[in-house]
């Protein structure tokens, strides 16, 4: 697995201080996805609301697009640890359940977090459900797609926490069952702002009926 987060800032904040303000940064770039979309958010806005001297921001992030990769890798780490939190309390021991939690987390985070829905794991969506914008499925890492690198963390969780078998076979299932959610629950934000139920549990059916000639049956 890639360790990306480490080539993300210019340099990592080695004080208290200098931390929080890269957090106050990343949460204002958010907010204002939220408000404003990606094509109108700049780097003087945001480190005026986050209340740091632009020469601050530089000294963290490259440019507007450091500033969304960063958020972007902080989304995917969020989402893995409250995915583990998920299963372990509710004591999820095969990997239907996991799949159940991990859209159901994902869904939520598209209603609840700040910017994710314009800024999940990296793709930039103008509007609701795509069209992504060109060039943005590479935005972590211009050697990977995109979710070619969530699939990787994935595969890593479930590994670890379902003891799953570490195969090549599990590491091109895993990318399979990435894109096609990705997909449907697009379809799912663009057909409804929500998320529309239906297409929701219809992303849980493909992805269990996929998954089981892989895994085996939970």
């Amino acid at each position: 697995m890639r360790n990306l987060s480490a080539g993300t800032l210019r340099r990592r904040p080695a004080q208290r201080r200098s931390a929080e303000r890269v957090e106050r940064m990343l949460d204002e770039c958010a907010r204002l996805l939220d408000e404003a979309g990606y094509q109108a958010l700049t780097t003087k806005e945001v480190a005026r609301r986050a209340g740091v001297p632009i020469g601050t921001f530089y000294q963290f992030f490259p440019d507007k697009q450091g500033l969304v990769r960063a958020l972007a890798l902080r989304n995917l780490d969020a989402f893995l640890d409250r995915l583990a939190a998920r299963l372990g309390a509710a004591q999820v021991v095969d990997w239907t359940g996991a799949v159940e939690l991990a859209v159901d987390e994902f869904v939520a985070m598209k209603r609840t977090t700040p910017g994710f829905a314009v800024v999940d794991f990296g793709e930039i969506l103008p509007t609701p459900g795509g069209p992504a914008l060109a060039g943005s499925n590479r935005l972590l890492d211009a050697a990977l797609e995109n979710n070619v690198i969530v699939a990787d963390r994935l595969r890593a969780l479930i590994v670890e926490l379902l003891g799953a078998p570490a195969t090549p076979a599990l590491d091109r299932a895993l990318v399979v069952a990435v894109e096609a959610a990705d997909a449907v629950l697009k379809l799912a934000f663009r057909s409804r702002p929500g998320g529309d139920p239906e297409l929701i549990d219809e992303c849980k059916r493909l992805l269990r009926r996929y998954l089981s000639d892989h895994l085996g049956e939970g």
